[in-house]
């Protein structure tokens, strides 16, 4: 009888735990599934349907050079964009330790929104699963450990909604077309190869400013202020860079196919995230 049990015991903790994480695997799909809906339910009809290669003409020099190496007359307007990446995410800023994702994202223009969904491997067996959003003008943030432990969770709030923007805007560079002045994006100029523009959405503006190499692509972009967490309960916002190469035409278009992102700290640049895409597929207005 002992050896029965002692045989039994483990084998019911096998498969207890293998029950648990097949339920927090289908708890997260549920989740996942009804922000993607909520996400699509928002969507508005976008009025400009093409690109129209003579509206650029009153932007600022770096800007028409980046738009007539990036898009041909006609272009049809992104609708939708749906892509996955492979990478590496460093999950403490004071340790230099980075782990491997996946992810799959996919990401509206009208209005602005976008559902990042990641798997990080913690451990051999572990995995953090985290979506990144936003979503009808709130921002969201949520990570739980395998599916079953939630370890982050921020939404609701105005500085949230700032920084989930600000990132939706920054990508930009795989969307080219959310950057033209019919989508509402203000541009100003700073030199011959930068320029400031802005966005809004809601109630929530955010600045950026674009960089330029000599290929007049964009090579990078800068937030001076965008939300990196609460310090006592007290927003804080810091300095934030991204970083693209690697750049592929894909459906006419040109568009990076490598990044990098990184925040500025008063001890200097803290990258965090190193991304690939690996597959994109795009939703075009009719």
């Amino acid at each position: 009888m002992w050896l029965k049990i002692s045989i039994l015991a483990p084998i019911s903790l096998i498969v207890l735990i293998w029950g648990a994480v097949i339920f927090g695997e289908v708890s997260w799909e549920g989740k996942t599934t009804a922000l993607h809906a909520q996400m699509q339910a928002s969507r508005i009809p976008i009025a400009t349907t093409s690109y129209d290669a003579t509206a650029i003409d009153s932007l600022p020099e770096p800007v028409k050079r980046y738009f007539q190496a990036v898009l041909r007359d006609g272009q049809k307007i992104i609708s939708s964009a749906r892509f996955s990446h492979t990478g590496e995410f460093r999950i403490k800023e004071s340790e230099d330790r980075w782990i491997p994702f996946t992810s799959t994202q996919t990401t509206i223009t009208h209005p602005a929104g976008f559902v990042w969904v990641a798997r990080m491997r913690m451990a051999p067996g572990v995995n953090a699963l985290v979506y990144d959003a936003y979503v009808a003008g709130e921002g969201l943030l949520h990570a739980e450990a395998l599916g079953l432990i939630t370890v982050a969770d921020i939404r609701g709030t105005p500085a949230a909604s700032q920084g989930e923007l600000s990132r939706y805007f920054a990508e930009t560079a795989w969307y080219p077309t959310a950057l033209l002045p019919s989508q509402g994006v203000e541009w100003e100029g700073i030199d011959d190869s930068s320029a400031m523009a802005r966005f809004t959405d809601k109630e929530t503006t955010v600045l950026l400013t674009f960089h330029f190499d000599s290929a007049n692509l964009i090579s990078g972009v800068k937030a001076e202020a965008r939300y990196h967490g609460d310090l006592n309960g007290i927003p804080e916002y810091l300095p934030w860079e991204g970083r693209f190469w690697d750049y592929e035409f894909r459906s006419g278009m040109q568009i990076p196919m490598q990044g990098e992102v990184s925040w500025q700290l008063a001890e200097g640049l803290l990258p965090y995230w190193r991304g690939r895409v690996i597959e994109i597929d795009y939703e075009f207005t009719q």
